[in-house]
């Protein structure tokens, strides 16, 4: 079973990700996760897209799509995996395609975990950091015991610039103008699954087994 996690940043898809590899017994793959093995390991892939991310400019789409076309033809892959964060744009999606059909190979489910704006907004803005152990907290679902001081190790709480309202809004207008062409991309290939994902975590999950099947 082969799935591509599609989602606005913040609308929860990688933890999604996580729970569908948990339950199918399937690698959970994310371009990170790729990036960070590669350059650990010293491949050539891995020396490449090293390069590009240590001047802080964005990994090509070919080398990207290299990369994770590499990762999936590994042993672990061989009964399905779900992608999270990859693709990203039309041109990676293309990318993919095109080496999964040399190997014989096409995607099974886009799924969409569906949020509006103003939900993620609100969603990252009370999401909190400790200073000291980067433990995170919301201050409404997952509230430290004390106002804005970590359970774990006592310190302060702060709000990372990452998850202010206006970078996060920075961060879907991206998101609407790269990856939503994504959304009619996997529809028009018939794969797209909407889910809620406005609905708690585990009736997101549960919404998902529903289409993937027990």
């Amino acid at each position: 079973m082969k799935i591509i996690m599609l989602g606005a940043p913040g609308a929860g898809k990688g933890t999604q990700a996580k729970k569908i590899a948990e339950k199918y017994g399937i690698p959970h793959i994310s371009t990170g996760d790729i990036f960070r093995a590669n350059i650990k390991n010293g491949t050539e892939l891995g020396k490449k897209a090293k390069t590009y991310m240590d001047q802080g400019a964005l990994v090509p789409d070919e080398l990207t799509c290299d990369l994770v076309v590499d990762r999936i033809q590994q042993p672990d892959c061989a009964n399905g995996y779900v992608l999270d964060g990859f693709p990203r744009t039309i041109p990676q999606a293309e990318c993919l395609t095109t080496a999964l059909d040399k190997l014989g190979q096409k995607m099974d489910f886009a799924i969409n975990v569906d949020v509006p704006d103003e939900n993620i907004v609100n969603r990252m803005g009370g999401r909190r950091a400790c200073v000291g152990c980067g433990a995170t907290y919301h201050v409404v679902y997952n509230a430290p015991k004390a106002k804005d001081v970590c359970d774990t190790c006592g310190e302060h709480l702060v709000l990372r610039d990452d998850d202010k309202p206006e970078t996060v809004q920075k961060r879907l207008n991206v998101y609407h103008e790269q990856t939503q062409p994504l959304i009619d991309y996997y529809e028009k290939a018939g794969i797209l699954k909407n889910v809620d994902g406005t609905v708690d975590m585990k009736d997101v999950f549960q919404a998902i087994v529903n289409i993937l099947g027990e």
